[in-house]
């Protein structure tokens, strides 16, 4: 770990929105070295939370090279802005350290990966082994309930749960950094099982919030359920197909979690919509359509969701960010 402030280490953070704010606030908090990477100013960042408002300072950085080695580098921008974040994610790891991919999806660490720098070029996923990499790639599930309100603000709500995590050796001195930063982390011994049991969460409650323009409480009217539950279990087939170990009864399990969030929850779906920025239909929904297309499933309730999300959803690149 490369020193930071007197105590901490030295933390970047790519894409400071809900997510990457919220986890921002809570390293900064712990006393770390926190730079805030990208165009938009910051000099601190406000967490507003069940206990109060609480103020946090952080560097910011424009361009990688004002950033300085790094211990930790967290890419917590949506799915189809990775590619926007190759620079960074090459210049930050170039001297070494791990990256955190607190991202949607089923397939974090195979999608980051290609984009790291470091000592002879490698790194290598956080259940993988080999000689010389530099630094590990950490998958990340995100359950943190947070809504950024304004830029460097977000509205945080508590979480049983904040981060999974693969429970392998290489993830686990990330794991600790966050857990050491109060943010509640799990050690799954099946992340690709956990990952796809996240990612039904994705894709029920992000589609039909943002075509609905409501908050979770949707999910609990008759007929919205009954839709979500179509979607889960298709989900839940093309899960399994992939070599996950899920049932309908983990379909059933998701949708009641979501029908227990907290009143006024929101998704990041809905926030983007609200926003005028693009969706993330094509990393989630879009996903479950191609593999059930790929194993002969039939996916028709995520197929006409994700006709639904294309035909609102803004080009990339077209909002103003």
């Amino acid at each position: 770990m490369n020193p930071g402030v007197t105590g901490g280490v030295t933390v970047a953070v790519v894409g400071m929105g809900a997510v990457g704010t919220a986890l921002a606030g809570a390293l900064a908090a712990a006393g770390h070295d926190v730079v805030a990477c990208g165009r938009r100013p910051l000099s601190s960042i406000e967490v507003v939370g069940a206990g109060g408002t609480a103020t946090y300072p952080v560097r910011w950085a424009a361009e990688p090279a004002g950033v300085g080695p790094v211990a930790l580098t967290i890419l917590a921008t949506k799915i189809h802005d990775t590619g926007g974040a190759a620079g960074w994610l090459a210049a930050l790891t170039s001297t070494g350290g791990d990256v955190l991919v607190a991202q949607n999806g089923v397939d974090q660490a195979e999608r980051v990966g290609p984009l790291i720098g470091g000592a002879g070029g490698s790194h290598r996923g956080a259940g993988s082994v080999g000689v010389g990499s530099v630094g590990v790639v950490v998958p990340a599930l995100v359950y943190v309930n947070a809504e950024r309100v304004a830029p460097g603000v977000v509205r945080t709500r508590r979480s049983d749960c904040d981060l999974v995590v693969p429970g392998t050796d290489e993830a686990a001195p990330v794991a600790d950094l966050l857990a050491g930063a109060g943010l509640v982390v799990e050690r799954s011994a099946d992340f690709a099982t956990a990952a796809w049991r996240k990612m039904l969460t994705n894709v029920s409650a992000n589609p039909i919030t943002a075509l609905t323009g409501r908050r979770v409480e949707v999910l609990a009217e008759q007929q919205v359920a009954e839709l979500a539950m179509r979607v889960l279990t298709e989900a839940v087939a093309v899960a399994n197909a992939e070599g996950a170990r899920l049932t309908d009864a983990d379909a059933r399990d998701v949708l009641t979690w979501l029908q227990t969030l907290a009143p006024g929850s929101t998704t990041s779906m809905l926030q983007d919509r609200d926003a005028g920025r693009p969706l993330e239909h094509d990393g989630l929904t879009g996903t479950v359509v191609r593999l059930g297309d790929r194993h002969g499933i039939d996916v028709g309730a995520n197929r006409t969701l994700l006709s639904l999300l294309s035909a609102v959803s803004p080009a990339a690149g077209s909002a103003s960010r």
